[in-house]
């Protein structure tokens, strides 16, 4: 990841998922809506809020200086990681759940897995997924027992489950993954808060930048397919590895 802003016009009005096009209207009842904001909520116990995702290494190495770096580097990590495989996988997992394909969520969750570069990335995927599972037991004992079925399961896919079963049956994947994407933000626009330091009017104009390109990222997630996803960030991996060894630190990442 470089902290070179992407250029992006969120405009579009189209996106496809197999060649199949998807509008980007989003439609989504009252329940499914407030069960959405719920589940994106950084209030929601599954520990998101520690984790930094190599910011704060990057803030330690230099590379995240003030608002702008750190509206850049999040802008590009949202295009360039999270919707090219976090995001793309949440949409697809939707639709493995609803169609009870054990076989696809298990492969799913296995790329995830296999695409995390650095051990802090990995457990964070491992515990924010066993958490939501952990919350679901609570709330929805039903589909806590399909995700315990298949062991452990990774956040995004996790997340699949919770987004997209019969109690949220009036959400779109594309209204789902918009949800995720705003969850992620939060969390992020709050750990550029506290690590670079920021003040909080800073932290809700990177919120409000971050907001406004999420749309053109999810175009991006819905549009690929197995072979179109991709796990690629360099920079991001050494400074995840870095973050597991560096002297001072108030997040697990």
């Amino acid at each position: 990841i470089t902290t070179t802003a992407m250029t992006t016009a969120t405009n579009t009005t189209m996106a496809t998922t197999m060649g199949t096009p998807i509008p980007t209207r989003i439609e989504v009842d009252d329940t499914s809506l407030l069960q959405l904001v719920w589940l994106a909520s950084p209030a929601l116990p599954v520990g998101g809020f520690s984790y930094s995702e190599g910011l704060e290494a990057a803030v330690d190495a230099g590379r995240v200086t003030d608002e702008a770096s750190a509206s850049n580097w999040l802008a590009d990590q949202l295009h360039l990681a999270l919707a090219r495989s976090d995001l793309s996988v949440l949409a697809q997992a939707i639709g493995a759940w609803r169609a009870g394909d054990a076989p696809r969520v298990r492969a799913l969750d296995d790329w995830i897995l296999r695409t995390r570069e650095t051990s802090e990335l990995r457990q964070q995927t491992e515990q924010m997924g066993r958490s939501l599972v952990e919350w679901l037991k609570s709330v929805r004992p039903q589909d806590a027992a399909r995700a315990q079925a298949l062991g452990h399961l990774t956040y995004p896919v996790a997340f699949a489950l919770a987004a997209g079963s019969a109690r949220v049956g009036g959400a779109t994947p594309r209204a789902v993954v918009v949800a995720y994407a705003f969850g992620w933000a939060e969390n992020m626009m709050q750990a550029a808060i506290k690590s670079v330091p920021l003040g909080q009017t800073a932290g809700q104009r990177i919120l409000a930048r971050l907001a406004r390109e999420i749309p053109l990222a999810v175009d991006t997630a819905l549009s690929l397919d197995d072979a179109g996803r991709q796990s690629f960030s360099p920079m991001l991996a050494v400074l995840s590895a870095r973050h597991e060894h560096q002297y001072s630190r108030l997040f697990r990442s």
